[in-house]
This record gives C-alpha cells, sequence and structure tokens, in this order.
C-alpha cells in the first residue's frame, strides 16, 4: 500500500482547519484518499458534508492520479463555513474543460469528473502552482454548509 502522510495545518481562526495528504502516483491512493477524508470530516462533524465531499474528491484526486505521471496531493481546508477540496498535480496543463451536465449523462466516455465537479460544487477553478520545487497545478472546489 502506498504511504501517506496526513497532517493539520492550523490557521489563526480557531474554527478554521486545514489538512493535506501527500499521495503517490497509484491509484489506491484515490480510496486512501477517499477514506482519509470521511474521517477528516467526520472527526469535526461536518458528517452531512461526507458524501458529496468524498464524490468530489474521488473526482478531483482520480484525475490528478490518471492523467499525471508524478506525485499528488490532497488538500481540505475549512474556514467560514465552507469547505474547500483540492488536489496538486504535477503537471502544469490546465485540466480539460467540464463537460455540461446533460453531455455527462449521455455521455459513455471518461472525462466526466470536473463536471461532476462542476455540477456537485459550489464554485470550482484551478491554479497553477508550485510545490517542492515542482511545477504543477492545484484544481479546487468548495462547498457551503447549509445554514
Amino acid at each position: 500500500m502506498p504511504e501517506t502522510d496526513a497532517e493539520p495545518e492550523f490557521t489563526s481562526d480557531p474554527e478554521s482547519w486545514e489538512y493535506s495528504l501527500y499521495i503517490p502516483n497509484d491509484l489506491r491512493a484515490v480510496t486512501v484518499s477517499r477514506r482519509t477524508l470521511r474521517l477528516i470530516l467526520t472527526m469535526h462533524g461536518l458528517i452531512g458534508l461526507v458524501d458529496v465531499a468524498e464524490l468530489l474528491a474521488t473526482e478531483l484526486v482520480s484525475n490528478a492520479v490518471r492523467h499525471t505521471k508524478g506525485p499528488a496531493a490532497l488538500r481540505v481546508r475549512w474556514s467560514a463555513g465552507v469547505l474547500r477540496i483540492g488536489a496538486w498535480d504535477a503537471d502544469p496543463r490546465p485540466p480539460e474543460p467540464p463537460q455540461e451536465l446533460g453531455q455527462l449523462i449521455e455521455s459513455d466516455d471518461g472525462g466526466r469528473g470536473l463536471g461532476m465537479v462542476r455540477a456537485c460544487s459550489d464554485l470550482w477553478g484551478w491554479q497553477p502552482l508550485s510545490r517542492f520545487g515542482n511545477r504543477g497545478k492545484f484544481v479546487w472546489c468548495e462547498l457551503r454548509a447549509a445554514a
């Protein structure tokens, strides 16, 4: 099984928190990421976000592992009632544009990941990013907690 490292990153806001899970380029890392995310959200009392968050993290991490050759990372941040889930990978090229919802349902092909992310999250995006001297990108999405 691939080695992983989940570590909390503390912020100045006592209600905010952030975790990063560094993963190898291994499809088993998708399951490790999903289960780690479930544990993090459960321990922070955010069980109502778990199902959608797991779906989103699975799509983001799966894209990072399947479409790149280097390491990746899952980052989860909670701040001001917003959960941000993101995946870093070593490929600096922009992600493929997401499909429309109608195309997601009708398509038997791959490439549905970011369309699912767009359809199930409140906001999503990507940005170029460097990590440990490697260039890459960070693809993220946000879920707002129900009031």
